[in-house]
């Protein structure tokens, strides 16, 4: 298929086409929003000299600070996670049409049109979001009587790494619908997904403890090089942090294969209902549905629960600045720090929202004929709702409690339990004059122990159950407004169409 034959019937379409395609270029229009604020606050120069200086000429500690500049860079990350998983479900919308379009191709070609579809319309997004990012930094470019930025509009990232953004998201989306498609057969009279016939394997438990062993080996490789007085270099640490999130996420998203065959097996033994037996029938079957539908809704939660995990880890370490009377200075700024972690953890999640929803839909159009084939041999349409949520609900409970547990190991395997004391000083109780004479300072100064105090941090079990329900939350609601497109892909006239 030549180049110029592909973009025609990527361009030609229908209503349903058009939203997919729109969609797609709005979610990569976040992303390169995202990545391109992440650029900006990495391209952020730290001031020469002493290496405690801060970059005064903005408002916000965040970026004021040099060491907390690549947290905040990190989170806005984060938000391309969900938006390309986002852009990966929206290939397969409206695909059934899309397939009766390309009849006489194969299902390479067709599959081939989905991905460039992806690309092209990502490719608009990303520059649409250029503009905007462009625009938006001359707008939001205000300083304040003293010449301090709220935000950092007087940096600009490099070409080459805006480039790469513009350029790679794009490539990335397409990367993404291919491996979401790898598993699906596309043809011009209806989808055929390719079931793997031997049941999943544990292994992803694998990559789940090798990513707690690469977050607990930090500790220890500090503290080798400390007691060598030597310091050590800047690129371990960062590895093991990014490696190991990427692999506990693997873990969890591929893990979940494991856990929606497990749960079928169980659930087809101990179900009850034609409800409980359609859906115990499907997640056998189909496993690995779970690992695409929910693998941007897991991600977010895994980070979330890090991030109630750190935000537990200030909260101790401000205890114990209160019970000796030194250490954390600021322990207020940190925990409003966590504030705009949390934000980003609810925005992602949102996102990965929009991701089920189109994933539902895809499924339910996508089976439709089956569907329709159910309601005319008698089945009733409420009775296949009632299977989605089983489907849905069933894989996603364990999947979350998961992710949410890996989320938090992993922080308090590189967080040490807050501790502080163990010395002497000394206290001068009169006021700074009297205090800040030697002549008198004497008579007013007292020597006292601060014992070693250490304080666990607690389980932070109310943010968890609350990232619990909302994810649950999210499977729910995306599930039921799906379950609108039922009676229309369950129609009889489904039966004939071709």
């Amino acid at each position: 298929m030549r180049p110029g034959t592909l973009l025609r019937l990527v361009l030609a379409g229908t209503r349903t086409d058009i939203a997919r395609v729109v969609l797609t270029a709005v979610s990569a229009a976040l992303a390169t929003l995202a990545g391109l604020a992440a650029l900006t606050v990495l391209s952020v120069v730290k001031p020469s000299g002493d290496e405690g200086l801060n970059s005064d000429q903005y408002t916000n500690a965040l970026l004021r600070e040099p060491g907390l500049r690549p947290g905040v860079a990190f989170a806005l990350l984060l938000l391309c996670v969900p938006v390309l998983g986002l852009a990966g479900q929206c290939a397969r919308l409206g695909a059934p049409g899309r397939d009766r379009r390309l009849a006489g191709a194969t299902p390479g070609q067709v599959t081939r049109v989905a991905v460039a579809e992806t690309g092209v319309a990502s490719l608009l997004g990303t520059l649409v979001g250029l503009a905007v990012f462009l625009a938006g930094r001359r707008l939001l470019h205000r300083p304040d009587a003293d010449g301090r930025l709220p935000l950092p509009t007087d940096v600009h990232p490099a070409p080459v790494a805006v480039a790469a953004v513009v350029l790679g998201l794009p490539l990335a989306a397409a990367l993404v619908s291919a491996l979401l498609l790898r598993r699906v057969a596309t043809t011009p009279f209806g989808v055929v997904r390719k079931v793997r016939t031997r049941a999943p394997w544990p292994w992803p438990g694998v990559l789940i403890l090798a990513a707690l062993a690469m977050f607990a080996a930090i500790r220890p490789l500090l503290l080798w090089y400390e007691r060598r007085g030597a310091v050590a270099p800047d690129w371990p640490v960062p590895t093991l942090l990014v490696v190991g999130g990427l692999t506990a996420m693997i873990g969890v998203v591929s893990g979940t294969g494991w856990i929606s065959y497990r749960t079928g097996r169980l659930l087809h033994r101990h179900g009850r209902g034609p409800a409980a037996l359609l859906a115990a029938r499907r997640l056998a079957a189909d496993p690995w549905a779970g690992s695409r539908t929910f693998a941007a809704l897991l991600a977010a939660l895994i980070f979330g629960a890090g991030a109630a995990g750190l935000r537990a880890d200030f909260q101790a370490e401000a205890e114990v600045t209160r019970r000796t009377g030194s250490g954390m200075a600021d322990p207020g700024f940190y925990l409003g720090a966590m504030d705009l972690v949390d934000l980003a953890v609810l925005v992602a999640m949102a996102i990965a929202g929009g991701g089920l929803l189109v994933a539902v839909v895809e499924g339910i159009t996508s089976r439709r004929r089956a569907y329709a084939a159910q309601v005319a041999t008698g089945v009733p349409r409420a009775t296949i709702g009632r299977s989605l949520l089983w489907a849905a609900l069933a894989p996603a409970v364990p999947a979350i409690g998961l992710a949410l547990t890996v989320g938090y190991l992993l922080v308090r395997g590189v967080m040490p339990a807050p501790s502080n004391g163990g010395f002497t000083r000394t206290i001068c109780d009169a006021g700074s004059e009297l205090c800040g004479d030697p002549a008198t300072a004497a008579r007013y100064t007292r020597t006292e122990w601060v014992p070693k105090t250490t304080v666990p941090p607690d389980v932070p079990w109310d943010q968890l159950a609350w990232l619990a329900a909302g994810g649950l939350a999210a499977v729910l609601c995306t599930v039921v407004a799906g379950l609108l497109f039922l009676r229309t892909a369950t129609s009889v006239e489904e039966l004939r169409a071709g």
